[in-house]
């Protein structure tokens, strides 16, 4: 993504109707925080606005969106590596999950009705603007918790993790390596990619394997 256009949104999941659901987006290069909302509405426009232009994008989801599934029965809900005391399948991870589920499902559809044949990915190699070949839509994870939960601003405490979100994503694919090196992963458990589940629901092209490959997360880390 270095040196190309490209928007982040990032999504932070929650209850839309108490305003726990908020967004924001930033364009590389430059990391400019471009829009800002609270409706999801909002979040599939700045994405399509994006895509139509013919800049790449991607669309990040604060919620589990990975879960391990064993061969060991005894492993079922056990934690991905590197999510510590926050486990996926804990009471809030679930919640998220549920809630991230629905509103990434929403999301991803309006899209699809937008852009019609837009390919997808869950996989940063292959994932790069009409132009060279690769899927112009990236999805991947977004983890905002402990030290890496930002100061809350005047918009609130969760548009200020959707920034911070968006802000880590657009960071860690502006590297010149370690795009696929996730900060969470399911491996050496078989991955399940509930991202990769919403986008065929939604009825975007992606390529089959990727339902059990494990989707990129990023942690936000502390400012400092």
């Amino acid at each position: 993504m270095a040196g190309s256009p490209a928007r982040v949104v990032a999504v932070d999941v929650g209850s839309v109707r108490t305003g726990s659901f908020a967004w924001a987006a930033i364009d590389v290069p430059g990391r400019t925080l471009t829009a800002h909302g609270d409706d999801p509405a909002g979040a599939v426009e700045a994405l399509t606005a994006a895509l139509a232009d013919g800049s790449a994008a991607v669309l990040a989801l604060e919620a589990p969106m990975s879960v391990p599934v064993p061969d060991d029965w005894r492993l079922l809900g056990k934690g991905r590596a590197g999510e510590g005391n926050r486990a996926w399948s804990a009471s809030a991870g679930a919640g998220a999950l549920a809630t991230g589920l629905a509103q990434g499902a929403w999301l991803l559809a309006g899209i699809a009705r937008a852009l019609p044949g837009l390919a997808a990915t869950t996989q940063p190699r292959r994932w790069r603007g009409t132009a060279d070949g690769g899927a112009p839509l990236l999805l991947v994870e977004a983890f905002v918790s402990g030290e890496g939960k930002p100061v809350p601003t005047a918009l609130g405490p969760h548009a200020a993790d959707a920034e911070a979100a968006a802000r880590a994503v657009a960071e860690r694919l502006g590297g010149e390596d370690g795009t696929d090196a996730g900060d969470v992963t399911c491996a050496p458990q078989r991955a399940f990619s509930l991202l990769a589940a919403q986008a065929s629901w939604a009825g975007l092209s992606l390529a089959g394997d990727e339902h059990a490959l494990d989707v990129l997360v990023v942690r936000a880390r502390p400012v400092g």
